[in-house]
């Protein structure tokens, strides 16, 4: 193990195999971070001194706990976890199907509740961490069609506030990120004509691109004094409130 005085920085990201989940591990590699890779498939990364890929399904409490135990007997500690699983399955609330409702809500949700549950002891423990929700601008504006998907992320808000009013006397941040529609695999199904209404939707005229994304993330990973915060990262303007 690690000596935990190091100045080695420890993330885990879940949701790893993902567009923007690759993006982060790279980007926190290179920034000298060691990586644990959550994915919910085969593995796609191979263990190296600097990453750790492990099995993480995130509505099941037994692979999110033996991945963190996997994290401490490693490394030795915890510095920030990247709640970015999430998947989608749009219906109109007529056609929406319960089990596409619950999946939506389990793993978008749920799965950052039960991660984020897991790693705070250890950060209490340590007076330093940090948790970063991936979000959208749909729990803000909501999308039709999509009511399953604006409300777990709707959700994810709430949570990123009560968790920071509860985490903060111990020096824990907890923020969450609105990315922008990016080019993953998420997205991989919107029409051309699809795509052009949502670049038309932002004042830049253009969507936001993952490696921007990914940056902006690992800045704020290593923040010390903003907690509480939502912060959208492309350039649609709505009401303050």
């Amino acid at each position: 193990m690690n000596n935990p005085d190091s100045n080695d920085k420890v993330v885990i990201i879940t949701g790893a195999a993902g567009g923007l989940g690759r993006a982060l591990v790279d980007i926190f590699q290179a920034a000298g971070w060691r990586v644990v890779a959550g994915q919910n498939r085969n593995s796609i990364f191979k263990e190296a001194d600097d990453l750790l890929p492990v099995p993480l399904n995130v509505t099941k409490r037994e692979e999110i706990e033996l991945a963190i135990q996997a994290t401490l007997a490693k490394w030795g500690r915890i510095d920030a976890l990247i709640n970015n699983a999430g998947i989608t399955a749009d219906a109109s609330v007529v056609h929406l199907r319960n089990a596409d409702w619950q999946r939506v809500m389990d793993i978008n949700l749920k799965g950052a509740f039960l991660c984020s549950q897991a790693v705070i002891r250890t950060m209490f423990k340590q007076r330093d961490g940090h948790i970063i929700n991936i979000s959208s601008f749909a729990a803000k504006n909501g999308h039709a069609g999509q009511s399953n998907y604006v409300a777990a992320k709707a959700g994810l808000v709430g949570l990123t506030q009560s968790l920071a009013k509860e985490a903060g006397a111990r020096n824990v941040r907890v923020n969450a990120i609105f990315p922008g529609v990016l080019d993953t695999p998420m997205t991989a199904d919107l029409t051309e004509d699809q795509r052009h209404r949502l670049d038309s939707t932002n004042v830049l005229g253009r969507s936001t691109s993952v490696d921007e994304v990914s940056l902006f993330i690992r800045n704020l990973a290593g923040m010390k004094h903003v907690s509480g915060q939502v912060f959208q990262l492309d350039s649609r303007v709505s009401a303050w409130t």
